[in-house]
């Protein structure tokens, strides 16, 4: 293997060199971690103008035969640090014993880390703790994220040369949906062309994903009139009035307009993430819009740092307040050896080129890869009808009909499969009372969900 890596070592030889440290321990957890963690930054793009930050964790099972993931958290602009301490990562906020100035963490009992070694990747730049070193550098867009991944991905096996041969695995959510295909190509494409390092690439996973961010919003008034948030006659007037079309509405079109008023006012109260929670908006405690998808729907905005306790009613956002208390504390940036961070960047200078991801996805579908896509069927921001849509036009081969899966006896999701040929295959589930995105609300079902999806049994 090392005669391989020779020539790529050499070329890197001229750069700056990855920085990176083994972290024991972090503020706010007793002990030592019991697990391996390594962060730091690697420079990429010309004269390594980018430099993209990383947390790195090894598998808690076998770390020389499982795989290894690449994660991406969406936004654009939402820190990995999200997707490890809300959803897939070993360590969660522990709530009940946290208080405003002390947030304390605890072990996540379904972290996928267990079954996997993971890179949570903080990109596009200006994402979490990534930055760069000019500003023309923070000038992003679908693509060149995608580009600097792939390159992050080569520089990082090149500096971990054990793990090249494990199976490697793109994932993420939300916006990641657009990034994530992109990158799947590049490796793909990368390992054809005989680029250095090789990669054993199996698949991708995506969770809530975004394809055609205007398709993925014209869906969400029939979700709302499958799951009675709008009702039959609203629906049908909606639908005909604007001839399906709620997003591209003639300004002209009166009875359309105010269709869709009524169709807000149903819908304004609710919380995209999960239809079953109210909608609330924080302002963090560095006053930046607490916030990490977009909506079409405006959204009060509650400074809740000075709002009395007693007086808050309970909304999902309150619990990300601890992140930016916990990442921001000089403590902890000295731990992770890092600089200032926010969990979500709305001002990223980013383009969005990749207007719908599904004409990558029909590229891989000609390789032999694997895919699983899985969403909350609570979520009114991706929601599972847009999704299913798109993967129905890939005009894949149906392997079974749509049906339950389950964990502890209990209805987990419904999923299909489909394939071409002995090739390629895609895995599509809905997380059963999940939202946006689904492992943050259902993590035990989305740790089964991978567990057996990995080892390659029926989900």
């Amino acid at each position: 293997m090392l005669h391989l890596l020779l020539p790529l070592l050499l070329f890197f030889s001229g750069v700056r060199r990855s920085r990176s440290a083994i972290v024991e321990s972090l503020p706010g957890f007793p002990g030592h971690l019991p697990f391996i963690l390594e962060t730091g930054y690697v420079g990429v793009g010309e004269l390594e103008e980018v430099q993209l930050f990383y947390y790195f964790i090894e598998s808690e099972r076998s770390p020389e035969d499982d795989p290894l993931l690449l994660w991406l958290t969406g936004g654009p602009g939402c820190s990995a640090l999200s997707g490890l301490l809300f959803e897939i990562g070993p360590l969660q906020f522990d709530y009940s014993n946290s208080s405003e100035n002390r947030p304390v963490l605890k072990l996540n009992s379904y972290s996928w880390t267990k079954i996997a070694k993971i890179i949570f990747l903080d990109a596009p730049v200006g994402t979490g703790f990534s930055y760069a070193t000019t500003w023309r550098a923070y000038n992003n867009s679908d693509m060149s994220s995608a580009a600097q991944s792939y390159e992050f991905l080569r520089k990082w096996l090149v500096a971990h040369p054990k793990f090249l041969t494990n199976p490697l695995y793109i994932t993420g959510d939300s916006y990641s949906g657009v990034i994530v295909p992109t990158i799947v190509k590049e490796i793909y494409d990368g390992n054809e062309a005989g680029r250095e390092p090789p990669m054993n690439l199996k698949g991708y996973v995506l969770g809530n994903p975004v394809t055609c961010e205007a398709k993925d919003i014209s869906q969400r008034i029939p979700f709302g009139h499958k799951t009675a948030l709008v009702s039959d006659e609203l629906y049908e007037s909606t639908k005909k009035d604007c001839n399906g079309d709620y997003v591209n509405v003639d300004p002209t079109n009166g009875a359309c307009l105010t269709d869709l008023e009524m169709v807000s006012r149903c819908l304004e109260k609710i919380f995209l993430g999960q239809i079953l929670e109210p909608i609330c908006s924080v302002i963090s405690p560095n006053h930046t819009r607490l916030k990490w998808s977009r909506s079409i729907l405006d959204e009060t905005i509650i400074n809740i740092v000075s709002m009395p306790q007693q007086s808050r009613p309970w909304c999902r956002s309150y619990n990300y307040l601890y992140s930016y208390i916990w990442a921001n504390d000089r403590n902890v940036q000295e731990a992770l050896h890092i600089r200032e961070w926010d969990r979500c960047n709305e001002s990223l200078s980013y383009t969005k080129d990749v207007p719908n991801s599904v004409v990558y996805h029909r590229y891989l579908s000609k390789t032999s890869l694997r895919a699983l896509i899985y969403s909350g069927d609570h979520d009114l921001a991706i929601l599972y009808v847009g999704t299913l849509d798109w993967i129905r036009s890939l005009n894949l081969t149906l392997l079974g009909p749509w049906s339950p899966w389950f964990v502890d006896g209990q209805v987990a999701g419904y999923s299909i499969l489909y394939a071409v040929g002995i090739k390629y295959n895609l895995t599509y589930t809905t997380i059963k009372g999940g939202g946006h995105t689904a492992p943050e609300y259902k993590p035990k079902e989305c740790f089964a969900m991978v567990d057996r999806w990995f080892s390659y049994y029926p989900l």
